[in-house]
């Protein structure tokens, strides 16, 4: 696999402030929805526009929360934007990481005459679901990616290897999804199945884990990883190395090393298929580079796949 970085773009809203901790990306008209995981808020990025748009009420009156202001327990933690359809119509459903009972909240993102349509639910029961069928206590969540199948969503929980927990998905009905967040059906009752495990290896000791995922036009899977050196699989710490994975089903194809931006290594937490070109893979990511004060990278990225 070759990858290169064919442009880097520092996201600031249009009244300048930054995009922060940049989770996850994906199509909403004639842009992209860049979910935060540390606010209440998104981006939309369209062109050389980016303008906020409300996902979530302010929690404890906070739009933005971080751990050196103490707030960081507070978050959503919305680390999953995946394409979806409302009534037949596009959309997009964000995802809390699940990691506390704060987070396990989702909300679908549609546009009704170039108008976005935001509505948010409770997910709780479906997260704890989630958490048997993978074999987990439910302090060991942290859905941090999804790819769409056809009809069902794949959810990936991040692990670590150091604590034991390899990268893992489950297949949930997209339909039923999509009605739990509308508060038309029971989150409790959301069919959740085929637990899968992926081995992706190590970097300089410290195994990588997935941060995210989407679908190729030929079925295959094309994981965002990152090998993070943390003890469990929440926390956040030094990120020695990050990387793009193909998979078939389970199986691991092939891992190619993500190139260091600014002589930093980019920690892509979202991914989203711009297009194709030549036979090459054009992406857009985004990274989350635990900094709350300056604005999140967007990475195009030209992907050669062997």
């Amino acid at each position: 696999m070759r990858i290169s970085v064919a442009g880097v773009r520092a996201l600031r809203f249009d009244d300048g402030t930054p995009v922060t901790a940049a989770s996850a990306v994906a199509p909403l008209g004639e842009g992209f929805l860049v979910a935060q995981d540390d606010s209440t808020v998104a981006a939309w990025l369209r062109g050389d526009s980016v303008t906020a748009l409300r996902l979530l009420p302010p929690v404890e009156g906070l739009d933005r929360f971080s751990e050196a202001a103490g707030t960081k327990r507070l978050k959503p933690d919305l680390e999953v934007a995946c394409p979806a359809e409302v009534d037949g119509e596009p959309a997009v459903l964000a995802l809390g990481s699940g990691a506390t009972d704060r987070r396990t909240r989702g909300v679908l993102v549609r546009l009704d005459g170039g108008v976005p349509v935001v509505r948010a639910g409770e997910l709780a029961p479906l997260y704890a679901r989630v958490a048997r069928v993978l074999g987990i206590d439910d302090d060991q969540l942290n859905l941090e990616g999804a790819s769409r199948h056809g009809d069902t969503v794949r959810w990936f929980n991040r692990g670590n290897l150091a604590a034991g927990l390899p990268s893992r998905s489950v297949d949930v009905p997209l339909a039923a999804l999509v009605d739990a967040v509308l508060g038309r059906a029971d989150p409790g009752s959301v069919p959740v199945d085929r637990p899968r495990s992926y081995d992706l290896g190590e970097v300089a000791g410290v195994g990588l884990a997935v941060t995210d995922a989407i679908t190729l036009p030929d079925g295959r899977l094309l994981l965002s990883a990152a090998a993070e050196d943390t003890p469990n699989a929440v926390d956040d710490g030094p990120v020695v190395a990050a990387a793009l994975v193909l998979v078939d089903g389970d199986v691991v194809l092939d891992v190619g090393a993500l190139p260091e931006v600014d002589g930093q290594v980019a920690k892509v937490e979202g991914l989203a298929l711009r297009g194709t070109r030549d036979g090459a893979l054009q992406l857009l990511a985004v990274v989350d580079d635990d900094d709350p004060t300056g604005p999140a990278a967007a990475l195009e990225l030209h992907v050669e796949l062997g």
